[in-house]
């Protein structure tokens, strides 16, 4: 049945209304929000506001620029490349896989004396820790000390869950690509023989890592008990439980095992190996002179195009050596300060006939 056609019976441009029914509107509620009649504040920007703005940016960055820039370079710090690819490294011969264990020595001078604390590191290149399944793989309730996942670890441990039929410990790709080359430093003396440097290996952790992460199977049996049924990951060369001699630091809650398992997030990367002690105020941790290197080179990274570096470095209140903050505050200074030279030129040069002090921008 067809029904008339009316303009008038459409409201605010609505289709048309069925005879008898009620008429439908389309204008909002008369609210403040939906009427947009809510108080509000626009900034009018004029030269008399957006000039000093600009300079005030540039007079705060750049100071803070070069005072952070200067303390970055006031920092020591010395890296020795000991991958071993050149064919005049003393490591060559460690990159055929013959050769276990390989052991090298790299000599190297330090030309200024290291204040304060020394931290030593070890750094890698090309290596991908942020990888989405490397970072997955690992069992956080088994490196807690839970005794169920201990003997039944997470399936994202996978391929390195199991192995003979006994449940790996710690479990995971991260454990299992543990690095594990050692470090020793020594000082050549002009008269005597050379002199070890003591490398504190305690207090390189996260105090929350190793009071709260990580823990070991509890119980009050020895801790080769505490992971029996359990086998070794699949790289390493002894268990977990023979990481150190020292209780404090053997097992879950070694503090190399801790350190290597906060992942980094960029493939080159430098973790924290030991730490040198400064020993007395009227002589430098390490003063300047001729040093050598001990290493055991265990870890491989010639497969993956990888490097392996030791590096030295005292640090500052802000931490360590990083050039590019200081660089960024005075970059960001500079250009903030010259677009308000620009500007007041501009402003100068194209003000209206009034002479205001002001031009809207």
């Amino acid at each position: 049945m067809a029904m008339n056609y009316n303009s008038k019976d459409e409201v605010d441009g609505g289709p048309p209304c069925a005879p008898g029914g009620t008429a439908k509107s389309r204008r909002p509620d008369n609210t403040a929000f939906k009427q947009q009649r809510l108080p509000a504040w626009q900034p009018i920007l004029t030269a008399g506001t957006v000039l000093p703005t600009f300079f005030i940016i540039g007079l705060i960055f750049i100071p803070i620029g070069i005072g952070i820039f200067v303390t970055s370079n006031n920092i020591r710090e010395i890296e020795i490349d000991y991958t071993g690819t050149e064919p005049s490294s003393p490591c060559n011969k460690c990159l055929s896989p013959d050769v276990t264990p390989c052991f090298c020595t790299i000599n190297f001078t330090l030309e200024k004396s290291f204040e304060g604390n020394v931290f030593m590191y070890y750094g890698l290149s090309n290596f991908y820790q942020n990888h989405r399944r490397y970072v997955k793989s690992r069992d956080d309730s088994q490196l807690n000390g839970d005794s169920s996942a201990l003997l039944n670890p997470s399936k994202e441990c996978e391929p390195y869950r199991r192995n003979e039929d006994k449940p790996i410990a710690p479990c995971g790709a991260i454990a299992n690509s543990m690095f594990n080359d050692t470090l020793e430093l020594f000082l050549i003396g002009n008269d005597s023989s050379p002199t070890p440097i003591t490398l504190k290996k305690k207090g390189i952790a996260w105090w929350t890592d190793k009071n709260v992460k990580f823990r070991n199977p509890p119980g009050g049996e020895t801790l080769e008990e505490r992971f029996k049924g359990t086998t070794k990951p699949v790289n390493w060369l002894n268990p977990v439980y023979m990481l150190d001699s020292d209780p404090d630091n053997n097992g879950f809650i070694n503090e190399d095992f801790i350190v290597w398992m906060r992942t980094a997030a960029l493939p080159t990367f430098r973790k924290l190996y030991r730490l040198i002690e400064r020993k007395s105020d009227l002589h430098p941790t390490l003063p300047a002179g001729r040093y050598y290197l001990n290493i055991t080179y265990n870890y491989p990274v010639h497969s993956f195009d990888g490097r392996k570096r030791m590096i030295l470095s005292t640090i500052s209140w802000m931490g360590g050596k990083n050039p590019f903050l200081g660089i960024a505050y005075i970059a960001i200074g500079s250009i903030s300060f010259l677009l308000g030279v620009v500007l007041l030129v501009i402003n100068h040069k194209y003000r209206n006939s009034s002479n205001t002090a002001d031009i809207t921008i």
